[in-house]
């Protein structure tokens, strides 16, 4: 297809793949060497999966953010990128004397600050974007500006 979205981040995939092999040699082989698994909190790069769309009139992108609360959400669209920020924070809560010594057995949860720009290939309508959060899934359509196909122009050689 002429417009098909182009992924600039593919690095970024192998940043992933490498850290879920980090973390299944952590968590398997390499335990006894390196630490006790009951003292290890799990520190690693927040990744939700995203999914881009692209339809004749707009495009159509869904953010897996599960347990993110719709004010921690942050899109903004700029020519044509879009960015979004999200924010996944630790819960802190007081503790009494004997849960401060608490260890974690096993914790996968994953916090922090996640931010992705998503690049077009069309020009987009800003203004007419809309966004829905439910459930854990973002949902964000974006019409495309219509733009006139032009025909290959032949030129005459004198």
């Amino acid at each position: 297809m002429k417009h098909d979205l182009i992924i600039r981040e593919p690095d970024l995939y192998f940043d992933s793949i490498h850290q879920e092999l980090n973390n299944f040699l952590r968590d398997t082989v390499l335990t006894n060497t390196f630490a006790n698994p009951l003292n290890i909190k799990k520190n690693s790069t927040w990744r939700p999966a995203i999914e881009v769309k692209q339809c004749k009139n707009n495009y159509k992108v869904k953010v897996q953010l599960p347990g993110v609360e719709k004010d921690d959400i942050d899109i903004e669209l700029d020519n044509d990128f879009m960015t979004i920020t999200a924010e996944i924070r630790e819960e802190k809560e007081e503790k009494n004397e004997e849960e401060k010594n608490l260890r974690y057995h096993t914790n996968e949860f994953r916090y922090g600050k996640y931010q992705r720009t998503i690049s077009f290939d069309q020009p987009i309508k800003s203004e007419e974007a809309t966004a829905e959060y439910k459930n854990g899934i973002l949902k964000i359509t974006i019409p495309k500006q219509q733009t006139e196909e032009k025909k290959p122009k032949k030129i005459e050689i004198n």
